[in-house]
């Protein structure tokens, strides 16, 4: 039952001290859940209700099938983001049409994520780099945030996945500015900022919303065209089955399935930045992307969007001593109570509140350590976090995507094409090989011999380089090279084309009189060797443990030739 129901893994052995810490952190969670889903409904350009469903019923299914006992699911705003361009391209936002399609596309995106957990394949996400990942967070975080100045400003700006246009549309309209709106989205934004930064246990997002309904209500903001929320329904949601067309299906392929590896994405990264703070369980994380899309496939029977974990309400979770699932529980008690009770309260809502809300909340999206670290480490992947914030910030979010694993794998495929491989020369007084470069003048070397070193697999794409650089390497060494010694340390495998190449390499330099040995090849490239017929080729007295067993080997054998050399001269001498 473990297996399949982690949810047994805690609730028998649950203790009555952990309930306090279950309880306060699940109800103030469930209280943020509330103001946050009503305002990713609408980055999702979906109405309001259906940000308090998908607040409800995939952190239930999470709290059955999850590994984490402190990830928070839900609603959250890139995915919303990513929903709302995806969806567009197929209906109007807002449109009937618009909401059965992002239901279906929840369905699908969760029988997705089913599949590659039931597979394992949760190691796919890896084509997803870090800077990849930074750009495109980074350009999110900008369109969310400048399609809310809509709601920020009071005007009109039409919804856009392209910031050029959106700036635009804003400086068009700034003469329509009403200026009671934006006051209230410029103090909504100051009291959570203060609040987060000073009263980090306070639900800031509450505190705006109660103040913002009260404000409207009691002043009539309404009749200053101050944009409210309006009625939200009221009930639990009902089951129903999404509208599956398979023709619809096909179209919304490409953009499941880049949400169903971003929000397996978030949640794992969440989770396992959790778990290093406990130590009572451990995720798992095929486990947890079955758990994902579990939550995602069963509510879309219920009318939710694509959920996943929620970096600040984790956050807010784990800080206020959370311990298990439980505190799910209780925060889906929240939201139900609201649907059932509490959402003509929201009626009064400014839509310039749940603006602030959003841009305060995106803001922790904009990733500025990723660039600063790769501006000193490494400038080809902040070239590539660069590309893909432009393009997704520009073009799309999808390209935007597409273009950094592209460019990440290409770069891969250049890196391994070209290895690190060096000469190696010998640290005085010991038995210990190092890069000659990097300690010039300071190793011991011999005319005789040549030590290289290639530090990656051997294979179809790189054996070319690796014979250049070789024979770079021994015309550097000029007339007297006679022994070649190639470390294997670093070699973890080797193909076809490597054997041919090897056998190639082998071939020449014993025509010209030099010898060809290997050092430190691990077990199973060691395997390849002999079942190809390299090793036989060389014989096995060419293979040695340790570079300096091949080093004494040849000197050895070389003062033993000169040994006979000299004891020829003799003979020949006293013969005269």
């Amino acid at each position: 039952m473990k297996k399949y129901f982690p949810i047994f893994e805690w609730l028998p052995s649950y203790k009555k001290a952990w309930l306090k810490g279950d309880l306060v952190a699940g109800l103030t969670v469930g209280v943020m859940l509330v103001p946050q889903g009503i305002a990713y409904a609408m980055i999702a350009g979906l109405p309001p209700i259906y940000g308090l469903y998908t607040a409800l019923i995939p952190q239930i299914v999470y709290a059955v099938f999850g590994t984490s006992r402190q990830l928070s699911v839900g609603p959250v705003a890139l995915d919303s983001l990513i929903i709302a361009s995806g969806v567009a391209t197929l209906a109007e936002i807002g449109t009937e049409n618009f909401i059965e399609f992002a239901i279906l596309l929840t369905s699908f995106m969760g029988f997705l994520q089913i599949i590659f957990g039931s597979f394992k394949l949760g190691f796919l996400v890896n084509f997803l780099s870090r800077p990849v990942i930074s750009g495109f967070t980074s350009a999110a975080a900008l369109i969310i945030g400048l399609n809310q100045l809509k709601h920020l400003l009071g005007i009109n700006i039409e919804r856009n996945n392209r910031v050029q246009y959106l700036l635009l549309d804003a400086y068009n309209n700034m003469e329509n500015i009403s200026w009671i709106t934006p006051l209230i989205g410029i103090l909504s934004i100051l009291i959570l900022v203060a609040l987060k930064r000073f009263a980090k246990k306070v639900p800031a997002a509450l505190i705006v919303v109660i103040l913002g309904i009260l404000l409207v209500k009691f002043l009539n903001l309404e009749q200053f065209e101050v944009q409210i929320i309006g009625k939200i329904p009221k009930g639990l949601p009902s089951f129903r089955m999404p509208n599956f067309s398979f023709e619809i299906i096909e179209k919304l392929f490409p953009i499941a399935l880049t949400l169903a590896f971003i929000s397996f994405l978030e949640a794992i990264s969440l989770a396992k930045a959790i778990e290093l703070k406990h130590t009572n369980y451990k995720v798992k994380p095929n486990k947890e992307l079955i758990a994902i899309g579990l939550g995602n496939l069963i509510g879309s029977f219920f009318q939710t969007y694509p959920a996943t974990g929620s970096l600040s309400r984790s956050a807010v979770n784990n800080q206020l001593g959370a311990k298990t699932p439980l505190a799910s529980l209780f925060s889906a008690f929240i939201v139900a109570l609201t649907l059932i009770y509490l959402t003509p309260v929201f009626y009064y809502l400014p839509k310039a509140v749940l603006g602030a809300i959003i841009i305060v909340a995106v803001y922790s999206l904009l990733d500025f350590s990723v660039p600063n670290q790769l501006l000193k480490s490494s400038k080809r992947e902040l070239i590539i976090l660069n590309i893909t914030l432009l393009i997704t910030a520009t073009v799309g979010i999808k390209e935007g995507v597409l273009t950094g694993v592209a460019l990440s794998i290409a770069t891969l495929i250049y890196r391994s094409t070209k290895p690190h491989f060096v000469v190696l020369g010998k640290v005085p007084e010991t038995h210990f090989y190092r890069n000659l470069s990097r300690f010039e003048g300071l190793l011991e070397v011999q005319d005789e011999i040549l030590i290289v070193r290639f530090d990656a697999q051997l294979y179809f794409a790189n054996v070319q380089y690796f014979k250049d650089k070789l024979e770079e390497f021994s015309l550097g060494k000029g007339g007297k090279l006679k022994l070649i010694i190639i470390d294997g340390e670093s070699i973890n495998s080797v193909d076809s084309s490597a054997i041919y190449s090897l056998k190639e390499v082998i071939s020449k330099y014993h025509n010209l009189c030099i010898q060809v040995v290997f050092t430190g090849m691990k077990g199973p490239v060691r395997d390849v060797l002999e079942r190809s017929g390299v090793i036989s080729e060389i014989g096995y007295n060419s293979c040695f443990m340790s570079i300096q067993d091949a080093v004494d080997a040849f000197n050895n054998e070389k003062l033993k030739n000169e040994i006979e050399v000299k004891y020829t001269d003799y003979i020949k001498q006293t013969n005269t």
